[in-house]
């Protein structure tokens, strides 16, 4: 059949406005990303690799490395507002980094060697836990015992944590947990490195998910050098997503002072289980 030179020039430029409408819809994506992962500290890689594979249809490797890119850049937005709002515990935070980082950096090497199928399959997985967790987290702690292990953990400080022995010594060998699932996943290590903060070492919920803001700068900094390396960051998409993430961030830190995050958990908690099944029976 003979296509004229008009209709294929014609063809170019609707595939061209299509790619473009799509690529300007993602710093929309990244900001609203950015309110979420701010207001929950959970980095916003549990958002950021579902839109990129299920919607831009990134391969899982590539998705996650950089969204893990992405996150660098909300982290940093969401850590100097929580720092204006004096809600990082900055001493806590630079401890857990010491074995976040190494677990981040080794989590990125663990992707090499793992089949994209496979790992869709453990992202999805992963997706679930985290969505029980913004479910049911929210009613963690309503009993009496409960109110008063609140208050006790309350009362303790940034240098009272840090002096307490055990309780930092537990909180940082599990967040190297955390930070394995940051570079394997993409997904920043909040999504676990927040519950670690607020049940194992009894942080107020609101200086948790800053102080874990914080840390994410050098756990996500750590899983990127090694996805550079593999060429798993798609750099333009990154900074459209950063574009809109860092703005997102300031307003879900501003956010975090005015509302709960009781009723946000549990939408975005189910929409999190939509989108694991998908993740999951993409595979198949």
């Amino acid at each position: 059949m003979f296509i004229s030179r008009r209709s294929l020039l014609r063809c170019k430029a609707e595939d061209f406005d299509v790619r473009d409408m799509w690529e300007m819809l993602l710093p929309i994506l990244g900001f609203l990303t950015g309110i979420v992962a701010s207001l929950t500290g959970v980095g916003g890689g549990v958002f950021i690799v579902p839109i990129l594979t299920i919607l831009y249809s990134f391969d899982i490797k590539l998705a996650i490395g950089t969204s893990l890119t992405t996150i660098i850049f909300t982290a940093v937005a969401s850590a100097l507002n929580y720092a204006r709002q004096k809600r990082i515990y900055y001493k806590t935070g630079l401890i857990l980094a010491i074995t976040t980082m190494p677990g981040s950096y080794l989590g990125a090497n663990i992707l090499k060697i793992l089949a994209s199928s496979w790992v869709s399959i453990i992202f999805g997985l992963f997706l679930i836990f985290v969505a029980l967790r913004m479910i049911i987290g929210s009613n963690s702690f309503k009993s009496r015992e409960g109110a008063k292990t609140i208050q006790q953990s309350v009362a303790r400080s940034d240098t009272e944590l840090v002096r307490s022995g055990k309780t930092i010594i537990m909180g940082a060998g599990l967040s190297f947990f955390g930070g394995l699932a940051s570079g394997l996943l993409g997904i920043g290590g909040g999504a676990l490195i927040v519950p670690i903060m607020t049940l194992v070492m009894r942080m107020p919920i609101h200086f948790a998910t800053a102080t874990s803001m914080f840390n994410m700068i050098f756990t996500s900094t750590s899983g990127v050098t090694q996805h550079f390396l593999a060429n798993n960051i798609n750099f333009e998409s990154a900074v459209l997503l950063a574009l809109g993430s860092v703005f997102g961030a300031q307003v879900g830190a501003y956010a975090s002072k005015k509302i709960s995050s009781k009723n946000l958990r549990r939408v975005f908690g189910m929409l999190l289980i939509i989108v694991s099944i998908q993740m999951i029976m993409s595979t198949f």
